[in-house]
């Protein structure tokens, strides 16, 4: 399957996101044995991977097929009706798991500063390949799967099922794409030897879009440069690699060989975009999966590099000027628009040596062919 075809397809992980309103202060200091803290009313939306980064496809005008698992109970009730309120269209894949509890997570998340978890799996704990059917991947143009180390029977027996589910969807015809979580040190995820699960999934992946941090965690490599990281999964066997940066922006990676299904434009790429400026940061929560969002739908418009990095990096920089992940994000034309009006980049600092910057503030690397 070629660039700029058919719909999106996003499975794995969902959630219903509780998100009170917090005052600017250090979450240790919100969280106190024994204290009570004030805080503002909560928000209730659709979270993880399959809400935030389908509604906002959804919303940048992209057809969008969402799959997850519910629990057949109030928490999964009200995180459906959410999304149908978003567009009935997003509905229809969602399955019910009997007897299972709804997933959830109380988001801490203070303006400015970053944000902690409270999280419970619940009925993601029962998702595995054979959710994602034929039916779910006619057409499709990306299949895009997001959070494995937090939905357990992906990771279970080294990632077998995980790697079932790709060579499913590259079958299918789909440009396959992959983001992560951070494994919970303390819980089965953080047990698992995400090496071995990432080298035997990787050769399946076309897009991998995790976050630097994320990355260096799994493969133990919390000294290694963003260029390194980045080197490394393509040695694992991605053939795209664009890691999130946060405030810094996004970096690409891409292999010098077969880009079958994704384009002869993304050979032997190195590139760096800055984040865009905000005015202010309401919070952060799903920014990460905001901007894949806006790099699958630039990508599915066969737009090159270049653009799709400097249009991720502006949907991810409207996420964060609402509590949520999709609030704010707006349209593939209005978002276009703010680009084309000089939205200016924010000033955090490029580390990539001997490069070099074009007229829209993309950094060239020295492996940019």
């Amino acid at each position: 399957m070629t660039s700029g075809s058919g719909v999106a397809v996003v499975a794995g992980h969902l959630c219903l996101d509780i998100i009170p309103a917090l005052p600017a202060v250090d979450v240790s200091a919100i969280v106190r044995p024994g204290g009570l803290t004030e805080v503002g009313p909560a928000a209730l939306v659709a979270g993880g991977v399959v809400s935030n980064t389908g509604r906002a496809l959804h919303r940048l005008g992209v057809s969008t097929r969402l799959v997850a698992k519910l629990g057949d109970d109030p928490l999964g009730a009200i995180t459906r009706q959410i999304l149908r309120d978003e567009s009935p269209e997003l509905v229809p894949h969602l399955r019910v798991e009997p007897g299972a509890s709804s997933s959830y997570s109380i988001v801490l998340s203070p303006p400015g500063g970053d944000r902690s978890f409270l999280h419970y799996g619940g009925a993601n704990n029962a998702f595995g390949a054979d959710d994602v059917d034929d039916n779910v991947l006619d057409g499709a143009g990306v299949f895009h799967f997001g959070y494995p180390s937090i939905v357990p029977r992906m990771y279970a027996e080294g990632g077998r099922e995980l790697e079932e589910l790709y060579r499913h969807a590259r079958s299918a015809g789909a440009t396959t794409s992959l983001d992560l979580a951070m494994p919970d040190p303390l819980g089965p995820s953080g047990q698992v030897d995400w090496s071995r699960v990432l080298a035997r999934v990787l050769p399946h992946v076309d897009l991998f879009l995790p976050t630097a941090e994320e990355l260096a965690a799994m493969l133990h490599l919390s000294a290694a440069s963003v260029p390194d990281l980045a080197a490394t999964a393509l040695r694992l066997g991605a053939r795209v690699v664009a890691l999130k940066l946060g405030p810094r922006g996004l970096y690409l990676r891409t292999a010098k060989g077969d880009l079958t299904g994704v384009g002869e434009q993304w050979q032997s790429r190195e590139l760096w975009m800055p984040a865009f400026a905000v005015s202010r940061v309401a919070g952060t929560t799903g920014a990460g999966d905001a901007a894949v969002a806006g790099f699958l739908a630039a990508f599915l418009r066969g737009r090159s590099p270049e653009d799709t990095l400097r249009f991720a990096s502006a949907v991810g920089a409207c996420s964060v000027e609402a509590l949520d992940s999709v609030s704010a994000i707006l349209g593939w034309e209005q978002t276009q628009a703010r680009l084309t009006a000089g939205w200016p980049l924010a000033t955090h600092s490029v580390d990539l040596p001997d490069s070099r910057k074009d007229a829209l503030g993309c950094w060239h690397g020295p492996g940019d062919a």
